[in-house]
This record gives structure tokens, C-alpha cells and sequence, in this order.
């Protein structure tokens, strides 16, 4: 048993939540596009997607820790794997298993899901191993991961997914914000990378403003107010004292209130049913955060 919770330690459970509410939000925009009508076995093609989002992002986490085993045996040597938990070996194999897993449940929906995994996989992969210590190039990688994920969710019905792909620039651009402030959560922050996450934060209201002129929906911007709270206040007392532990709070802050903006993609889309099941997500998140590792 405590085998068990010291391979769940390391998949990061409150941020596997987030991806789920990726994947809720994607499809609240294929009800609304197919006009509510979701495509045959609609809740098991839900269920399945819900399923390789899980293992994914548990398997872009575990990849991560081990590409990271030997730095993080200098600044976090509390971690499973630079710790013996877990070993190299066992990780791996456990991260191979997560991507199976997901690969052979998104193939169960449709091709395009299967792709959208694949490109998934391949861009997590990419980070953990390379791209991550690029200033640009790692922020840039990550949003791409997230914004194929809410794309996942939309790949329920194909025909939406090719009319609406822009619609993942959202999470791309909010994601490159939290990574670009998690690049100085171990040693503490640098004003500059807290304004440019703030610069890309307002882009985000941007976004989801404009999207909601298109889709006519106007009300689902009350929840703006308090997405915006919950990210901007940690952001300004990290750049008020931009000490590691400040730095850490805004990154784990940004990690849990994409379920805010999930349930803000939601509530434009004009889906409170789903909306309401993702904001269900947050204290679910939250709690799991209190016992294990966001960051």
C-alpha cells in the first residue's frame, strides 16, 4: 500500500485533475457546435478520453522526474526516484505503461484522437528530455502539451476539432505564463519572467472575451473574476518578494486555476452542466494538493 501512494506521489494527482478538466472543457465545444448531439457511445468515448488524459499526463510527470533524477538529487533529493523509492528502472517502465495506456484508450474513440495523443506524447517527451531548458523554446512546449489536450476533448467529433483547432492558442498561451514563472521556483524569480506572465495572463482575458463574443454567450464571464484572483494575487506577492517560496505558490496557483479557465471555456460555450462538473474538480484538486507535489 505504500508502494502504491509513493507511485501516485509521482504522478502528481492534482495536476492529473487539471487534465481532465482540459479534456471536460474540449468537449462542453463539441455539444455546443453538434448542437448537444454527441456522436454514438457519446459517455464511453468521454470515459476513454477522460482515461488517456489521466495516463498522460501521469506519464509526461513520471518521464519528467526521471530525465530530472540527477538534478533533482542535488535540489530535491526528498523526490521517489532520487530518494530509491522508486528506481530508474521501475519509473520507467511505470512512464511506458501511463503512454500505452493512453495511446490504446484514445485509439478506441477515433484516429484523430489517436493523433492528437501521439503529438501529445511526442511533445512531453520532448520537454522533459530537451526543450525544457530553453527559455522559449520550454514555455512554448508545455503550452503546446496543454493546448493539445483541450483539443483531445474536442477530437469527439473530428469535423469540430479541424473547424475550431485554434482554439487551443487559449491554453498554449496560459501555460507558457506558469512555465516561464516555474523557471526560477527553485533558487526564486526574476521580475522580468513574472511580467511577461502577466502581459500573457491579460492575453488569455483576451481570449476567452473574444470567444465569447463569438459564441454569444456572454455570461460565463463572470467566472474571469475569480480566475483572475486566484492567479494574479500569488503573481503580485511573488513579484512583491520573489523568493522561491512565493515563486512555487504562483506556479502551483497557475496549476490549479486552469480549472477556472476550463470552466470559463465551459460557460462560453454555453454547457453549465459541464461547467459546474469542472469547478466540482477544483476543491478536488486542491485537497490533493495539501498531500502531494504540484510543482
Amino acid at each position: 500500500m505504500k508502494r502504491l501512494f509513493h507511485y501516485i506521489t509521482l504522478c502528481r494527482p492534482a495536476n492529473v485533475i487539471t487534465a481532465m478538466a482540459d479534456v471536460l472543457a474540449g468537449i462542453s465545444i463539441v455539444l455546443f457546435y453538434s448542437n448537444g448531439d454527441g456522436p454514438a457511445n457519446f459517455y464511453f468515448k468521454a470515459a476513454l478520453l477522460l482515461l488517456t488524459t489521466a495516463a498522460l499526463y501521469a506519464g509526461g510527470i513520471v518521464f519528467n522526474d526521471i530525465f530530472d533524477a540527477d538534478t533533482d538529487r542535488v535540489e530535491r533529493p526528498e523526490r521517489v526516484i532520487p530518494s530509491g523509492i522508486i528506481s530508474k528502472n521501475a519509473a520507467l517502465l511505470f512512464g511506458i505503461l501511463l503512454f500505452a495506456i493512453a495511446l490504446i484508450s484514445s485509439a478506441q474513440v477515433n484516429a484523430t484522437a489517436f493523433m492528437v495523443t501521439f503529438a501529445i506524447v511526442a511533445c512531453a517527451l520532448l520537454y522533459d528530455y530537451k526543450s525544457k531548458h530553453h527559455p522559449i523554446l520550454g514555455p512554448l512546449n508545455m503550452g503546446a502539451c496543454r493546448g493539445l489536450n483541450l483539443l483531445l476533448g474536442i477530437s469527439l467529433v473530428p469535423g469540430v476539432l479541424y473547424s475550431n483547432i485554434y482554439l487551443g492558442i487559449g491554453p498554449l498561451v496560459y501555460i507558457f505564463a506558469v512555465t516561464t514563472i516555474s523557471r526560477d521556483e527553485v533558487h526564486g524569480g526574476k521580475k522580468k519572467n513574472l511580467a511577461i506572465a502577466f502581459i500573457l495572463y491579460l492575453l488569455v482575458f483576451m481570449i476567452l472575451c473574444i470567444q465569447s463574443s463569438y459564441t454569444r454567450v456572454y455570461t460565463g464571464l463572470w467566472l474571469l473574476l475569480p480566475f483572475c484572483i486566484s492567479i494574479l494575487r500569488p503573481l503580485y506577492k511573488a513579484w512583491q518578494n520573489p523568493y522561491a517560496k512565493n515563486i512555487i505558490k504562483a506556479v502551483k496557483a497557475g496549476v490549479l486555476s486552469i480549472i477556472f479557465l476550463d470552466a470559463t471555456w465551459a460557460a462560453i460555450h454555453h454547457q453549465f452542466l459541464i461547467c459546474g462538473i469542472i469547478l466540482c474538480l477544483l476543491p478536488i484538486s486542491i485537497l490533493l494538493g495539501k498531500y502531494f507535489a504540484v510543482t
